[in-house]
């Protein structure tokens, strides 16, 4: 579907505007730029309702890519050559994560409510990191693709480096410079399997290459081998095992709005990478190296809740169990099927929504009570009922308690992967004993038992401090007891992934 007014691009570059408004903004008038980030990100969120309800599921081929937007972007011109377009559309896959993007990025302004330390240079890192996000999700264009995936390195750097723990409390360089490097390693094989594709196909269109058969000699590299370059990338930012250590250490030390945006998007940016690129334009090689990936999944899976049981700080144990939750995200590619792929990309979409959360929660504890270490914080239902009822909620839903969220995606995913991968589906819902175990313990020993004197002064959410508990619970609640809604729209981008396929 064709559309003369850019509706996408409108969506994308909102934030960017934004971010420019605000450098214009005085850097003492933090209420102008608090206000004017939420009216930016508010009317970002009103545009993507638009597109969820506008998009339609039932359209299938090469009509699937609705609201593009193509042009020649960077060309030769005396040769007639074309290496890029600036190619925006969106199908199943990308509409519910480009939703959830500007949700989590509204929300995420509003856990920033309290910043005022550089409140102009934050907020403005903040929106041009949504712009990042959603460019990775909307890019038809490989090279575009690549592009606002590099866009989102400099301001989440900024943000963990300037606004994260400081010490003694935190190591926020070390973490900074830590994410920085693992994701640019990645971008660096990326980059090569991006130049491979378009020397040995002549475009790097993602709509032609996924519809392309491109014969074996004509490749510059193997395709075995650039699919890897490839996939390095993609799994280092979901992450998987071993290539998971930045993400403790990143999530540990940033601000809690950052947080939010990068276990709630960011994540899944290598998870929608695999689905779109890997799986899309070399399904024959995803589907040969499956088992390999399965068994990756699967000790991210036990791995990751083995670790997480083990953690005293809460922003780690959140973070140890995102590894452990997005391992099922690679158990679904890996099985290659319908319903364990659909339950994948559902598992990012919920996921989302639950660590962000999680983490808005934890981060209230923290603002409020000054520590993170789960043996000082009990008692805490005495005093913030609300922040600890959210948390639960969240914990509830990722251990896949039926009617919440959480619960569809891990059973479509299991369902799936069972016939493929009975070995790795049963270690995969040993996952969610583990996920049982740490979410339960933590919150007894966190927000029961005994009130300590020191606590008595602790009070519950504000009114705007609840606004983003209130709506993440809301949407995990939804998709928990309507799941049609976001499963009906992902099967739709997933179909043409399988078929490919047989």
């Amino acid at each position: 579907m064709s559309f003369f007014f850019p509706f996408l691009s409108l969506i994308l570059f909102l934030p960017a505007i934004g971010a420019a408004i605000l450098a214009c903004l005085p850097d003492r008038n933090v209420k102008a730029i608090r206000g004017t980030a939420l009216a930016v990100t508010a009317i970002d969120l009103v545009l993507g309702i638009a597109l969820w309800i506008g998009y339609n599921p039932t359209l299938t081929g090469a009509n699937r890519f609705q609201f593009e937007e193509q042009f020649r972007w960077v060309a030769l011109e005396h040769l007639d050559v074309t290496i890029a377009n600036y190619h925006l559309g969106v199908d199943g896959l990308s509409v519910p994560l480009v939703m959830l993007t500007v949700l989590l990025g509204f929300l995420a302004v509003l856990v920033s409510w309290h910043i005022e330390h550089r409140a102009k240079l934050y907020f403005s890192l903040l929106l041009l990191l949504e712009t990042g996000v959603l460019g990775v999700f909307m890019s038809l264009d490989f090279l575009l693709f690549f592009l606002f995936w590099e866009v989102e390195l400099l301001p989440m750097y900024l943000l963990i480096s300037i606004w994260g723990s400081p010490p003694p409390v935190g190591r926020r360089e070390y973490s900074a410079m830590k994410f920085l490097l693992y994701t640019i390693f990645g971008s660096a094989f990326m980059l090569i399997g991006l130049l491979a594709v378009f020397f040995s196909s002549g475009t790097l269109d993602l709509v032609k290459l996924a519809a392309a058969n491109i014969p074996a000699q004509q490749w510059l590299l193997p395709p075995t081998v650039v699919f890897w370059l490839i996939l390095i990338a993609f799994v280092i930012k979901l992450p998987v095992f071993p290539l998971h250590t930045w993400l403790p250490d990143a999530h540990t030390d940033a601000p809690t709005a950052v947080s939010v945006l990068l276990a709630g998007v960011l994540l899944k940016m290598g998870g929608y990478g695999i689905l779109r690129i890997c799986l899309g334009l070399f399904p024959e090689v995803a589907y040969q190296w499956g088992p390999t990936l399965a068994m990756f999944a699967a000790i991210s899976i036990v791995y990751g809740g083995l670790v997480t049981l083990r953690q005293r700080d809460l922003k780690r144990l959140i973070a140890y169990s995102s590894v452990s939750h997005m391992g099922y995200v690679l158990l679904g590619v890996g099985a290659f099927t319908e319903v364990a792929l659909t339950g994948a990309a559902l598992q990012m979409v919920t996921h989302g929504l639950i660590t962000g959360l999680l983490f808005a929660a934890v981060g209230l504890i923290y603002d409020k009570a000054h520590t993170r270490q789960i043996p000082e914080l009990q008692g805490l239902m005495h005093r913030m009922p609300f922040i600890c009822v959210a948390f639960i909620v969240a914990g509830l839903a990722s251990l896949g308690l039926p009617g919440l969220g959480g619960f569809v995606a891990e059973f479509m995913v299991f369902t799936g992967s069972y016939p493929e991968f009975s070995v790795y589906t049963v270690l995969g819902v040993l996952g969610i004993v583990l996920s049982a175990g740490y979410i339960l313990w933590t919150a007894e020993r966190s927000f029961f038992r005994t009130l300590p004197h020191r606590w008595e002064h602790l009070t519950d959410a504000t009114l705007v401090e609840r606004i983003p508990l209130v709506v993440l619970m809301a949407a995990i609640l939804l998709i928990g007891l309507l799941p049609t809604l976001v499963t009906d729209v992902l099967r739709s981008g997933i179909a043409p992934i399988v078929a490919r396929i047989g």
